[in-house]
């Protein structure tokens, strides 16, 4: 269904939209300024580009990875072990919360054990995942979903919580049933939060899978990192910090995306 707007709303998008194309502008040219910027104190020798690299031995290193076959490779292993470990976490961490929003009285047993766990430094329990699972993507995906399951569940649990009694109470007063109030109020109402997690949870994933990589990988962006700096090919590290950097933020966007959706359906 095509929507009329007024001469007002037609103004107002249009105002949107070079504000937009402004901040795309404005982003683009800051990340040319900067990497021109890098470049230049390397060709002039202000740094040592030996160990802080330049956006042209990135791009050198980066074609040689894909000539050797080997790019792809790794990205995809990385992206396939961070993926499934953001999945399961994201997941795990919407039911445990919705357990825990459930039973005040499990809520109250478990809550102390789940701060604990959150300030637990992960990488402190690599020995036993190594143990657990092997040194395969098994033991990456794990800690994927160990740095990332705490914070989903923590946040999620906040936001079933801030749910506001009032409604509640209304809603029990029509004699609604606590799954329709879960339904109806809980989960509609904490969508917001959800994305809000989601966007948290994109960074942790990959914190985990290339702390898992760190650990104990045969591949894999993490491995490549961990490999360049024992060999001291730094351009090789620069490099795959860098693809890190831009498959984060593809998956970011796809988040905000989905968060566009979401809220363009609530508005129809």
């Amino acid at each position: 269904m095509k929507h009329e707007y007024s001469a007002e709303h037609r103004k107002y998008l249009g105002k949107r939209k070079r504000n937009l194309t402004l901040v795309w502008v404005l982003r683009l040219g800051l990340l040319a300024l900067i990497l021109g910027f890098w470049e230049m104190i390397a060709r002039l020798g202000w740094v040592d580009p030996f160990l802080t690299s330049s956006p042209s031995r990135i791009g050198k290193t980066i074609a040689s990875l894909y000539l050797d076959g080997s790019l792809f490779y790794h990205i995809g292993v990385t992206l396939l072990e961070t993926m499934i470990g953001f999945v399961i976490a994201v997941v795990g961490g919407c039911v445990i919360a919705l357990a825990l929003w459930w039973s005040e009285t499990l809520r109250r047993v478990l809550e102390p054990y789940i701060v604990v766990l959150n300030a637990l430094p992960k990488i402190a329990l690599g020995p036993l995942i190594i143990i657990w699972f092997g040194t395969g993507s098994e033991a990456i995906v794990f800690m994927t979903v160990l740095v990332g399951i705490i914070v989903a569940t923590l946040h999620m649990l906040s936001a079933f919580l801030a749910t506001d009694n009032n409604k509640i109470l209304l809603l029990r007063s029509m004699g609604a049933s606590k799954f329709q109030i879960l339904r109806k109020l809980v989960i509609p109402s904490s969508l917001a939060s959800f994305i809000s997690m989601l966007k948290v949870n994109v960074g942790m994933a990959w914190i985990g899978s290339i702390m898992g990589e760190y650990i104990v990988s045969r591949a894999g962006l993490g491995y490549l990192i961990v490999y360049g700096g024992q060999v001291f090919k730094l351009d090789l590290v620069m490099a795959s910090t860098c693809i890190l950097c831009v498959l984060a933020a593809g998956m970011y966007f796809l988040v905000v995306l989905l968060e566009k959706l979401i809220v363009k359906d609530a508005e129809s």
